[in-house]
C-alpha cells in the first residue's frame, strides 16, 4: 500500500549455538514453511540456515511487499531481496472486519499473538494473510541460479524470527503498518462500526445483513445508540457470599480438614488454582486454542513438576514413582505435549516427517540411517538418537539409556537442533525408568 513507511531491524548477532530456524510461533513456522515449500534445493536451505545463524545478514529493512538486507560473506557482499504480494484495499477492509469482530483479536495482536481464528476467518473471507507455496519471490545479486539462494534463504529465515516477536511485521509485509492499522480501527470505532463497508456491502446496525463469512452475528456491528435505547432487564438477586475462613480455622483439635491433606499445603493449591485460572483467562481473551485438558495422571505429573515438595506424596498416591520421575522430566522439557509424546504415538502429516528427515540428513556430517515410526524419527549407528514430534509442531530429543528412551533436552522447532543435544548426564536420568 502506498504511503506506508519502511522499518529497519538491527542485525541478529551470530548465535553461539544453533538457533532454531523453524520459527517459535505458529505464524512464524507458516512463513518458514512457505519458504521451504517453494525451494527446490535443500542444500541452499541448509546453507541459508547457517547464514542466518552466522550473523552475516545485516540490517533488515521491511516495507510493504518487500524485505531486503545486505549479506556479508567472506568473499563478497550481496544484496538479498524477498518480494511478497500486498493486500488490496478491499482485502484490508475485509481483514479489519475480522479484527473488529472480536475484541480479543486486537488485544492478542498488541500482546504479540496472531490468533488462529483471526487468520482462518480472514482466509475464509478471501484474504490470504499468510503466504503460501510460491508466494515468496526471492532474488540476490550473487551469481547463484537457485531460488532462493543461501543469502535470500538466510534473510527469509531471520524474517521468521522477526515474525515470532511481532505479528505486526507480517501485516507490514502485506502492506499496512501497525500505526495505520490501529488508526483505521480507531476510525471505525468512532464511526460506530455499524455502517462499515464490508467488501462493498454495508452492514446494518441490527446485524441482519450478512457480514464476512455470511454470519450476521459474527461480522456485523451494533450501533451504540441502539444498545442504550433498550430497556435493561431486572438484575439477579445478590448471592450470599460466604465469609472468609482463616487457615487456622480449618484445623480443629489437631485434625486435618480433609483426610490426608495437610493444612500447610492449602496455600500451594490455591496458588496453583490461581495460575491455571489466569492461563485459561488469557487464552480466552487472546482467542488462542483452549489450554491442554489434563487427566488425573497428567495433572499429577504437572503438580510434581511445578511443586517438587509434592513429588513423594504424588508418587505414593499414584503408585508409579519411576513413571512419575520420567514424566516430570518430559513435562519440564515440553509441558503437556512433552508428556504426551513420552507416553503416546500419533500419525502426523507425512510431508512434515519427510522434510525433517531431509533436514537431519543434510545437517549431518556423515550419512544417517533414519527409521520412521509414527511421530518418531530414530537414527542408528555409533550414536542412537531419537526425536519425537508433538502436536504443536515441536521436536523432542530422546536418548537411549539402558534400553530406555529418556527425554534429553527441551523441545525445539528445528529437528536438527533437537537431534544435536548432548548425552544426558547421569543425574538427569530418572531411576528405574521403564519405557512404554
Amino acid at each position: 500500500m502506498s504511503g506506508e513507511e519502511a522499518r529497519g531491524f538491527p542485525a541478529f548477532p551470530a548465535s553461539a549455538g544453533r538457533r532454531s530456524t523453524r520459527g517459535k510461533s505458529w505464524w512464524g513456522r507458516a512463513w518458514v514453511q512457505a519458504l521451504e515449500d517453494t525451494s527446490l534445493d535443500s542444500d541452499q536451505l541448509r546453507k541459508g540456515r547457517r547464514t542466518a545463524n552466522s550473523g552475516q545478514v545485516g540490517t533488515i529493512t521491511i516495507s510493504p511487499g518487500r524485505i531486503a538486507a545486505t549479506v556479508y560473506s567472506p568473499d563478497d557482499t550481496y544484496d538479498a531481496v524477498v518480494l511478497v504480494d500486498q493486500l488490496s484495499d478491499d482485502d484490508w477492509r475485509l481483514f479489519l472486519d475480522q479484527v473488529a469482530a472480536r475484541a480479543g483479536h486486537i488485544a492478542a495482536l498488541l500482546d504479540g499473538e496472531m490468533p488462529h481464528e483471526l487468520v482462518e476467518a480472514a482466509a475464509d473471507a478471501g484474504v490470504p494473510l499468510l503466504p503460501g507455496i510460491g508466494e515468496l519471490d526471492p532474488s540476490c545479486t550473487c551469481d547463484s541460479w537457485e531460488l532462493p539462494c543461501q543469502h535470500a534463504a538466510g534473510l527469509s529465515y531471520q524474517t521468521g524470527w522477526l515474525l515470532d516477536e511481532d505479528p505486526f511485521v507480517l501485516l507490514l509485509i502485506r502492506g499496512r503498518s501497525r500505526e495505520a492499522l490501529l488508526e483505521d480501527l480507531q476510525h471505525r470505532a468512532a464511526a460506530g462500526g455499524g455502517s462499515a463497508s464490508v467488501g462493498g456491502r454495508a452492514s446494518s446496525a441490527s446485524g441482519s445483513s450478512s457480514g464476512v463469512g455470511g454470519s450476521g452475528s459474527r461480522g456485523a456491528g451494533v450501533l451504540a445508540a441502539a444498545v442504550f435505547e433498550q430497556v435493561p432487564g431486572a438484575l439477579p438477586e445478590v448471592p450470599v457470599v460466604p465469609g472468609k475462613v482463616a487457615l487456622d480455622d480449618l484445623v480443629v483439635s489437631g485434625t486435618e480438614p480433609v483426610p490426608g491433606l495437610q493444612a500447610s499445603l492449602l496455600p500451594l493449591l490455591v496458588l496453583d488454582a490461581a495460575r491455571r485460572a489466569r492461563a485459561q483467562l488469557r487464552a480466552l481473551l487472546s482467542g488462542a486454542p483452549d489450554p491442554w485438558v489434563l487427566d488425573e495422571w497428567q495433572d499429577a505429573v504437572r503438580l510434581a513438576t511445578d511443586y517438587p515438595l509434592l513429588l513423594d506424596r504424588l508418587a505414593a498416591a499414584t503408585g508409579k514413582a519411576a513413571d512419575l520421575a520420567r514424566g516430570v522430566q518430559a513435562w519440564s522439557y515440553g509441558g503437556a505435549p512433552g508428556l504426551d509424546v513420552l507416553e503416546h504415538t500419533w500419525n502426523p502429516d507425512p510431508g512434515d516427517l519427510a522434510r525433517a528427515r531431509t533436514e537431519l540428513q543434510a545437517a549431518a556430517e556423515e550419512d544417517l540411517e533414519i527409521t520412521t515410526e509414527h511421530n518418531r524419527l530414530t537414527t542408528s549407528g555409533a550414536v542412537v538418537c531419537q526425536v519425537r514430534l508433538d502436536r504443536m509442531g515441536r521436536w523432542h530429543p530422546y536418548r537411549l539409556v539402558d534400553n530406555t528412551w529418556i527425554p534429553a533436552a527441551p523441545a525445539d522447532r528445528d529437528p536438527t537442533t533437537a537431534l544435536a543435544v548432548p548425552e544426558p548426564l547421569a543425574e538427569d536420568i530418572p531411576d528405574n525408568a521403564s519405557d512404554k
